[in-house]
């Protein structure tokens, strides 16, 4: 892939600062987990699976540099707690002690992994797209949020639309700022749309399916997005639009019987009464800022991840993919 988030080399981890995109492509040299940790909370590497990978070289670096893993991973775990791969990549990576030159190979086989795995997400995504659709995307899923090939917008270049609305995304403008970035680099139409105008471009006809990623998905299927993706599913139900859920099998929390169970990250209200900075809102205005929402499964037609297109019942649905998975993914050491 022509997008890569991050990279490790020397023993640093090198990301590319997404706060600064698509206008500035600026690469942050991190040494330590402390650097990577106030990346991740400040979003300049975001994404599930891109901090999840972010957050096992952080353990590399710091073991390198001869500092505390342990703490290190509780730090890390704690910048992003609607993000399951985050937690799910630090757990297996300490199964691998303190030595760096295991983490490293460790954090090298998860990025190989997740390449992998996002390679099939979109082979099978791109399936349940018909020829000549009009595809809606909130957020940005691509390889700037995995560190592979892309989620939900794997699936949207893998199937080559007539057209791909892409939601702005407040309060951040993910999708104008780094979902249009990664369409125009691939050469797909696109048009960016305010938010609010999904439902309308729905009962216009305009939108024959809807593909997202996703942070975490509860043993139900319940799945939590980012902000406003909840609002899109039920637009999508009310006009007989089909909404898809693309992510890998480390989004799937087992522990969390439903969506009731998932934590929803409130940042800072600074991020509401601004946009990219610049204020909008009468001085003294108060905001909450909810990061992600949680869609019930009843309003998802299909979760795509590796093992296959998962349909409704979810609970067993997943639990099935969940045992079916090698045992060794991503786990066993690949030489570096």
């Amino acid at each position: 892939m022509s997008v890569k988030p991050l990279r490790f080399a020397d023993g640093a981890l090198e990301l590319l600062d997404q706060t600064l995109l698509p206008h500035e492509e600026r690469w942050l040299r991190c040494t330590s987990a402390a650097e990577i940790a106030h990346a991740i909370s400040r979003l300049a590497v975001r994404g599930a699976p891109a901090i999840g990978l972010a957050a096992a070289y952080g353990l590399a670096v710091e073991a390198r540099r001869g500092g505390d893993v342990s703490a290190a991973a509780e730090l890390l775990a704690s910048t992003r707690p609607t993000a399951v791969n985050l937690r799910w990549a630090l757990d297996r990576a300490l199964e691998h002690g303190t030595d760096p030159d295991a983490l490293e190979r460790f954090a090298n086989s998860l990025a190989q992994a997740q390449l992998e795995q996002d390679m099939a997400i979109a082979r099978l995504g791109a399936e349940l797209i018909a020829a000549g659709s009009r595809v809606l995307t909130h957020c940005n899923t691509g390889a700037l949020a995995t560190g592979g090939a892309g989620t939900a917008l794997g699936v949207i270049v893998a199937s080559r639309p007539r057209h791909v609305w892409v939601d702005e995304t407040r309060p951040l403008f993910q999708g104008a700022r780094l979902t249009a970035w990664e369409l125009q680099r691939e050469g797909l139409p696109f048009e960016v749309v305010p938010d609010a105008s999904a439902a309308a471009l729905m009962g216009r006809g305009l939108v024959d399916a809807v593909v997202v990623g996703a942070d975490r998905i509860a043993a139900n299927g319940d799945t939590a997005n980012k902000i406003g993706t909840y609002g899109v599913a039920v637009a999508a139900a009310h006009h007989g639009v089909p909404f898809y859920v693309a992510a890998p099998l480390s989004s799937v929390d087992p522990s969390a019987a439903d969506g009731g169970a998932i934590p929803i990250e409130e940042r800072a209200a600074e991020e509401v009464l601004s946009a990219l900075g610049t204020p909008i809102a009468p001085q003294g205005a108060h905001a909450r800022n909810l990061a992600f929402d949680v869609t019930p499964a009843e309003l998802i037609a299909g979760i795509v991840c590796e093992a296959g297109v998962l349909r409704p019942p979810y609970e067993a649905a997943i639990a099935r993919a969940l045992a079916a998975r090698p045992k060794t993914l991503v786990l066993q050491d690949r030489a570096s």
